[in-house]
């Protein structure tokens, strides 16, 4: 029983310590959601915050992931290059590649 009670203590642990890195790491892409789409066009949503205005400029090729299987992981469908910026929070961008379906997401890397 209180190899249980350890194990329990020590996975509670870890996950408390785990969730601030994988947090971390989730902030260092810009990320936007593919919110409509007619023919090649797409309109992403994003967050409007300063890295988003920063990071993301007319004629970048971003990748697009979905998620796929089971176990939720995101897999690269396509790329979209952005067109316009069409308000606070949506860009214009254009399909270069792949198959991009509303609900996929749109992330870059900040590096």
């Amino acid at each position: 029983m209180k190899r249980l009670i350890r194990a329990l203590t020590l996975l509670t642990l870890l996950a408390v310590v785990a969730v601030p890195i994988f947090a971390q790491a989730a902030e260092k892409k810009v990320k936007s959601e593919i919110v409509m789409k007619t023919g090649n066009k797409v309109h992403l949503s994003h967050s409007a915050t300063t890295d988003v205005k920063k990071e993301v400029d007319v004629n970048d090729v971003i990748p697009v992931y979905r998620n796929a299987g089971k176990h939720p992981q995101l897999k690269e469908v396509g790329q979209v290059r952005v067109t316009s910026l069409i308000d606070e929070h949506h860009f214009e961008a254009e399909i270069t590649k792949g198959e991009v379906k509303v609900g996929d997401i749109a992330k870059k890397d900040n590096d």
